[in-house]
């Protein structure tokens, strides 16, 4: 793993994924939102949506793309984490606009791809 620990490469690309998403016009609300059945990397604001973001980060392509490090076991905890998440907050998951996201990072940063909706419940 060399110098760096997975958890202080983890919070650099949050980090990194986190100014992407603040230029694109969303805002921070919450960072590494931990529950027992999973965390959240960021939550984020996009005018009324809440937006719950995974942040995937692969040095290269090689071994495939970031976005696939995206399991259906870790789509399962996403989806109860944000629940939580919501009930936390006195939201309702039926009246409150919100989706999932993927920040794929890969070149040590230099491709960042945003998906939308990445992740649908259902």
């Amino acid at each position: 793993m060399g110098l760096f620990s997975r958890r202080q490469i983890g919070n650099h690309y949050e980090e990194l994924a986190n100014k992407y998403l603040v230029r694109q016009g969303l805002s921070l609300i919450e960072q590494n939102f931990s529950a027992k059945c999973g965390e959240i990397d960021l939550i984020m604001r996009d005018q009324d949506t809440i937006v719950f973001v995974e942040v995937k980060y692969r040095k290269h392509s090689s071994h495939g793309h970031a976005a696939e490090m995206v399991t259906s076991s870790k789509i399962r905890k996403l989806i109860k984490t944000a629940n939580v998440w919501l009930l936390k907050q006195g939201l309702s998951a039926h009246s409150t606009d919100f989706r999932f996201d993927v920040i794929a990072i890969e070149q040590n940063g230099d491709n960042i791809e945003w998906i939308k909706n990445a992740i649908t419940q259902g």
